[in-house]
């Protein structure tokens, strides 16, 4: 797997609000945990929300800052987040765990 290119198509998929693309990212029983919202989102309904409600319907884009492999399937993803929210810009972090080459779990966190 290489985790550059899907992260970079992952990023794609979400700044198109390409829903089932962006879903087919993910393993069907993947688990979002978003601290700064304070919900975890379970399976593909969950991180469908999560999706719908922070990213679509904040018309949010995001824009990769830093990229690090830290293990054969794990990675850490520094980002730019824009879109109408009250901030604007703000700066996020994403940690990943893959597995069968699809995101298994991934922890996201806005920086404030």
């Amino acid at each position: 797997m290489d985790i550059e290119t899907f992260i970079n198509e992952w990023i794609a998929a979400g700044n198109a609000f390409d829903t089932k693309n962006y879903l087919g990212f993910y393993l069907e029983d993947a688990i979002l945990d978003d601290p700064s919202v304070g919900s975890k989102f379970e399976g593909h309904a969950g991180i469908q929300r999560y999706f719908d409600s922070y990213f679509i319907g904040y018309n949010t884009h995001t824009q990769l800052v830093k990229l690090t492999v830290t293990a054969e399937n794990k990675a850490h993803l520094e980002v730019l987040f824009t879109g109408d929210f009250p901030e604007g810009t703000i700066g996020g972090t994403f940690d990943f765990t893959f597995k069968n080459g699809k995101i298994a779990f991934i922890k996201a966190d806005l920086k404030h």
